[in-house]
C-alpha cells in the first residue's frame, strides 16, 4: 500500500515526457511538501501501480500510452493483449510510456492529463487561485 500524508503531495511522473516535466513544475510551486517520484530514475514497485490503478478504477494497461513511439517501436501499433504482470514490466522497462502523471494528496489519487489540471485540486489557500469546486 502506498503511504499517504495530508501535508505532502506525492507525484509519480516521468521527466522524459513534457507533461511530466510541466506537471512537476506546477506541483513544486504549491506550498505543500512535495515528493516527486521520477519513474525514469526511480523504480516503482508493481504493487504501487496496482494500488494506483485500483484507486483510479482502471486496468494497469490504461496507465500506458500505447501511442508513445517507444511503445510502438517495441510492441507495434496493433492491439496487444498482455497479462497484468507484463503491463507492469512495460512501465518498469519503459517509464516514458506512462500515460499521465499521478498525484496523491492524502487519500486522493488524481490522474493529471494536462499540467494545469493540478491547480483545480489545490486548496484555495495553497495557491493564489480559487478552487473551482
Amino acid at each position: 500500500m502506498i503511504s499517504t500524508d495530508e501535508n505532502q503531495i506525492k507525484l509519480y511522473y516521468s521527466s522524459e515526457t513534457s507533461i511530466g516535466k510541466q506537471t512537476y513544475a506546477f506541483v513544486v510551486s504549491s506550498e505543500k511538501k512535495v515528493l516527486g517520484i521520477d519513474i525514469s530514475k526511480t523504480k516503482v514497485p508493481g504493487s504501487h501501480w496496482v494500488d494506483i490503478a485500483d484507486a483510479l478504477g482502471i486496468e494497469i494497461q490504461k496507465l500506458i500510452n500505447r501511442n508513445h513511439p517507444d511503445f510502438i517501436k517495441e510492441y507495434g501499433d496493433k492491439k496487444i493483449d498482455l497479462e497484468q504482470n507484463d503491463w507492469l514490466l512495460i512501465l518498469e522497462k519503459h517509464p516514458e510510456t506512462l500515460a499521465f502523471p499521478v498525484v496523491i494528496m492524502g487519500h486522493r489519487i488524481i490522474p493529471i492529463h494536462s499540467p494545469s489540471d493540478f491547480v483545480k485540486y489545490m486548496d484555495p489557500d495553497s495557491t493564489n487561485q480559487e478552487n473551482p469546486d
